[in-house]
């Protein structure tokens, strides 16, 4: 019975999502534009934040996540870098979102390998409507 338990709270978690930015604002707004859950009656999205490309490679490594939202306007180390990295190093590496400081952008985040691409100012039904998409795609873990 209590293995039956554990396997309904596993099916009912909310999916992992890795958001780095080195500016907490834009974290802030990517969560608010995200929201706690995809839909009413969905369970919460379990955030994880980074704000360094060190700590950002560590937990992309450690696994377990169903989706990254890079900051492609990241001082040093932008997110579309760190996209092509990940792409390129992690087996089955969940889809990529990058953040880009304009549409005009969106040509660079190809090189990238992002998945999607949304620029700022972050529109919230955009984004929100992004993430469910790519979430839709990624096999529940």
């Amino acid at each position: 019975m209590a293995a039956e338990h554990s396997t309904d709270a596993a099916t009912t978690a909310g999916p992992r999502i890795l958001l780095y930015s080195d500016d907490l604002d834009t974290r802030a707004q990517v969560r608010l534009g995200v929201g706690k859950r995809l839909g009413r009656g969905a369970p919460d999205i379990r955030w994880t934040e980074t704000a360094t490309p060190a700590a950002t490679l560590t937990e992309a490594e450690a696994g377990g996540y169903d989706l990254f939202v890079f900051d492609g306007e990241a001082a040093k180390v932008g997110g579309m870098s760190l996209a092509r990295q990940v792409k390129d190093e992690l087996y089955n590496c969940p889809p990529v979102l990058v953040l880009t400081g304009r549409p005009q952008d969106a040509w660079l985040a190809a090189w990238s390998d992002a998945d999607a691409v949304v620029s700022q100012p972050l529109d919230p039904i955009e984004l929100q409507s992004t993430v469910a998409g790519l979430l839709a795609r990624t096999p529940a873990r």
